[in-house]
Protein backbone atom coordinates (compact mmCIF):
# COMPACT_ATOMS: atom_id res chain seq x y z
CA UNK A 1 0.00 0.00 0.00
CA UNK A 2 1.28 3.52 -0.98
CA UNK A 3 1.16 6.08 2.15
CA UNK A 4 -0.89 9.04 1.51
CA UNK A 5 1.99 11.85 1.11
CA UNK A 6 3.56 9.54 -1.46
CA UNK A 7 -0.22 9.24 -3.30
CA UNK A 8 -0.68 13.06 -2.92
CA UNK A 9 3.10 13.90 -5.10
CA UNK A 10 1.75 11.32 -7.89
CA UNK A 11 -1.80 12.80 -8.62
CA UNK A 12 -0.07 16.58 -8.34
CA UNK A 13 2.76 15.23 -10.94
CA UNK A 14 0.27 14.35 -12.99
CA UNK A 15 -2.33 17.20 -13.30
CA UNK A 16 1.18 18.97 -14.09
CA UNK A 17 2.12 16.93 -16.98
CA UNK A 18 -1.58 16.93 -18.16
CA UNK A 19 -1.43 20.92 -17.76
CA UNK A 20 2.03 20.80 -19.73
CA UNK A 21 0.63 19.01 -22.75
CA UNK A 22 -2.81 21.18 -23.22
CA UNK A 23 -3.54 22.26 -26.40
CA UNK A 24 -4.28 26.19 -25.20
CA UNK A 25 -0.63 26.96 -24.51
CA UNK A 26 1.07 28.99 -26.88
CA UNK A 27 4.59 27.22 -28.54
CA UNK A 28 6.88 28.58 -30.80
CA UNK A 29 8.66 27.01 -33.59
CA UNK A 30 12.38 27.67 -32.92
CA UNK A 31 12.87 27.62 -36.86
CA UNK A 32 11.63 30.99 -37.48
CA UNK A 33 14.43 32.67 -35.17
CA UNK A 34 16.98 30.43 -36.34
CA UNK A 35 19.79 31.65 -38.42
CA UNK A 36 20.63 31.37 -42.48
CA UNK A 37 24.39 30.62 -43.17
CA UNK A 38 25.31 31.53 -46.86
CA UNK A 39 28.56 32.22 -48.07
CA UNK A 40 30.36 35.71 -48.96
CA UNK A 41 29.68 35.00 -52.52
CA UNK A 42 25.86 35.12 -51.92
CA UNK A 43 24.30 38.56 -52.16
CA UNK A 44 20.70 39.24 -51.01
CA UNK A 45 18.63 42.23 -51.73
CA UNK A 46 15.16 42.96 -51.62
CA UNK A 47 13.62 42.82 -54.96
CA UNK A 48 9.77 44.31 -55.02
CA UNK A 49 8.47 41.79 -57.20
CA UNK A 50 6.61 38.26 -56.46
CA UNK A 51 8.82 36.13 -53.95
CA UNK A 52 7.37 33.05 -55.76
CA UNK A 53 5.02 33.16 -59.20
CA UNK A 54 3.24 29.73 -58.66
CA UNK A 55 1.83 29.93 -54.87
CA UNK A 56 -0.18 32.58 -54.39
CA UNK A 57 0.05 33.08 -50.85
CA UNK A 58 3.31 34.70 -51.39
CA UNK A 59 2.73 37.20 -54.74
CA UNK A 60 3.69 39.49 -52.24
CA UNK A 61 7.70 40.17 -51.50
CA UNK A 62 8.64 38.43 -47.54
CA UNK A 63 9.30 40.83 -45.14
CA UNK A 64 12.28 39.76 -42.95
CA UNK A 65 11.16 41.88 -39.60
CA UNK A 66 8.50 41.38 -36.93
CA UNK A 67 6.13 44.07 -36.39
CA UNK A 68 4.30 42.55 -33.82
CA UNK A 69 4.70 39.25 -32.15
CA UNK A 70 1.36 38.74 -30.70
CA UNK A 71 -0.59 38.90 -34.12
CA UNK A 72 -1.12 35.03 -35.18
CA UNK A 73 -0.43 35.68 -39.00
CA UNK A 74 2.61 37.30 -38.06
CA UNK A 75 3.98 34.21 -36.06
CA UNK A 76 2.67 31.52 -38.53
CA UNK A 77 4.92 32.87 -41.12
CA UNK A 78 8.07 33.31 -39.33
CA UNK A 79 9.15 29.56 -39.90
CA UNK A 80 7.60 29.70 -43.01
CA UNK A 81 9.75 32.97 -44.26
CA UNK A 82 12.85 32.06 -42.92
CA UNK A 83 12.46 28.27 -44.95
CA UNK A 84 11.53 29.99 -48.26
CA UNK A 85 14.67 32.31 -47.32
CA UNK A 86 16.89 29.70 -46.87
CA UNK A 87 15.71 27.82 -50.22
CA UNK A 88 16.85 30.57 -52.22
CA UNK A 89 19.76 31.01 -50.84
CA UNK A 90 20.77 26.94 -51.31
CA UNK A 91 18.78 27.11 -54.70
CA UNK A 92 21.40 29.96 -55.88
CA UNK A 93 24.65 28.19 -54.35
CA UNK A 94 24.27 24.71 -54.83
CA UNK A 95 20.74 24.14 -56.75
CA UNK A 96 17.85 21.42 -56.31
CA UNK A 97 17.13 18.42 -58.75
CA UNK A 98 14.60 15.63 -58.77
CA UNK A 99 15.30 12.17 -60.80
CA UNK A 100 12.01 10.60 -62.15
CA UNK A 101 12.80 6.82 -62.68
CA UNK A 102 10.62 5.19 -65.39
CA UNK A 103 9.47 1.67 -64.60
CA UNK A 104 7.48 -0.37 -66.66
CA UNK A 105 7.85 -2.27 -70.36
CA UNK A 106 7.70 0.57 -73.13
CA UNK A 107 8.34 3.52 -70.37
CA UNK A 108 10.38 5.90 -72.18
CA UNK A 109 11.33 9.56 -71.87
CA UNK A 110 13.65 11.79 -74.71
CA UNK A 111 14.30 15.30 -75.35
CA UNK A 112 12.89 16.40 -78.82
CA UNK A 113 13.59 20.09 -79.84
CA UNK A 114 13.24 21.16 -75.81
CA UNK A 115 10.46 19.28 -75.07
CA UNK A 116 10.40 16.60 -73.10
CA UNK A 117 8.60 13.28 -75.02
CA UNK A 118 7.06 10.63 -72.87
CA UNK A 119 5.87 7.33 -74.38
CA UNK A 120 3.74 5.52 -71.57
CA UNK A 121 2.14 2.67 -72.67
CA UNK A 122 -0.78 5.40 -74.13
CA UNK A 123 -1.65 5.32 -77.96
CA UNK A 124 0.17 8.39 -78.52
CA UNK A 125 3.19 10.03 -77.15
CA UNK A 126 3.02 13.06 -74.65
CA UNK A 127 4.89 16.00 -75.53
CA UNK A 128 5.63 17.95 -72.31
CA UNK A 129 7.24 21.68 -72.44
CA UNK A 130 10.43 22.43 -69.67
CA UNK A 131 9.45 25.50 -67.95
CA UNK A 132 12.05 28.51 -68.17
CA UNK A 133 14.64 28.28 -65.57
CA UNK A 134 14.87 24.17 -65.49
CA UNK A 135 17.28 22.18 -66.96
CA UNK A 136 16.13 19.02 -67.88
CA UNK A 137 18.54 16.03 -69.15
CA UNK A 138 18.21 12.24 -70.29
CA UNK A 139 21.15 10.27 -69.59
CA UNK A 140 18.76 6.99 -69.84
CA UNK A 141 15.75 6.72 -71.62
CA UNK A 142 14.20 5.34 -68.42
CA UNK A 143 15.59 7.93 -65.83
CA UNK A 144 14.93 11.53 -66.08
CA UNK A 145 17.48 14.78 -64.27
CA UNK A 146 15.35 17.70 -63.37
CA UNK A 147 17.44 20.59 -62.21
CA UNK A 148 16.91 24.48 -61.45
CA UNK A 149 17.39 27.25 -58.71
CA UNK A 150 13.94 26.86 -57.53
CA UNK A 151 13.13 24.58 -55.69
CA UNK A 152 9.59 24.57 -56.26
CA UNK A 153 9.60 24.70 -60.01
CA UNK A 154 11.52 21.42 -59.48
CA UNK A 155 8.90 19.67 -57.23
CA UNK A 156 6.62 20.86 -59.52
CA UNK A 157 7.65 19.92 -62.76
CA UNK A 158 8.56 16.63 -61.56
CA UNK A 159 4.97 15.79 -59.97
CA UNK A 160 3.33 17.10 -63.38
CA UNK A 161 5.41 14.70 -65.33
CA UNK A 162 4.45 11.86 -62.60
CA UNK A 163 0.57 12.62 -63.01
CA UNK A 164 0.81 10.52 -66.13
CA UNK A 165 1.94 7.49 -64.56
CA UNK A 166 1.54 7.41 -60.71
CA UNK A 167 3.10 4.23 -59.11
CA UNK A 168 0.34 1.58 -58.87
CA UNK A 169 0.71 -0.97 -55.94
CA UNK A 170 -0.19 -4.07 -57.79
CA UNK A 171 2.20 -4.67 -60.63
CA UNK A 172 4.78 -1.43 -59.08
CA UNK A 173 4.51 0.23 -62.34
CA UNK A 174 4.61 3.96 -63.00
CA UNK A 175 6.74 7.23 -62.36
CA UNK A 176 8.74 6.87 -59.30
CA UNK A 177 9.90 10.35 -58.10
CA UNK A 178 13.77 10.48 -56.37
CA UNK A 179 14.06 7.06 -54.11
CA UNK A 180 9.93 7.00 -53.75
CA UNK A 181 8.84 2.99 -52.81
CA UNK A 182 5.55 2.43 -52.76
CA UNK A 183 4.18 -1.24 -50.67
CA UNK A 184 3.08 -4.16 -52.81
CA UNK A 185 -0.32 -5.31 -52.71
CA UNK A 186 -1.45 -9.12 -52.77
CA UNK A 187 -4.45 -9.22 -55.73
CA UNK A 188 -7.36 -10.48 -55.05
CA UNK A 189 -7.50 -14.00 -53.73
CA UNK A 190 -9.89 -16.45 -54.23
Amino acid sequence: MIPISQRFVASQSARSCARALSTSRLVQSHIGSSPIKYTSEVKIQHIPTAFSTTDSRFFERPRSSVENSELKRQRQMWGTTRALINNCVTGVTEGFSATLRFVGVGYRAALEGGRLALRLGYSHPISMEIPEGLKVTVPVPTRVLISGSDLQQVKLFAAKVREWKKPEPYNQKGIFINDETIRKKDGKKK
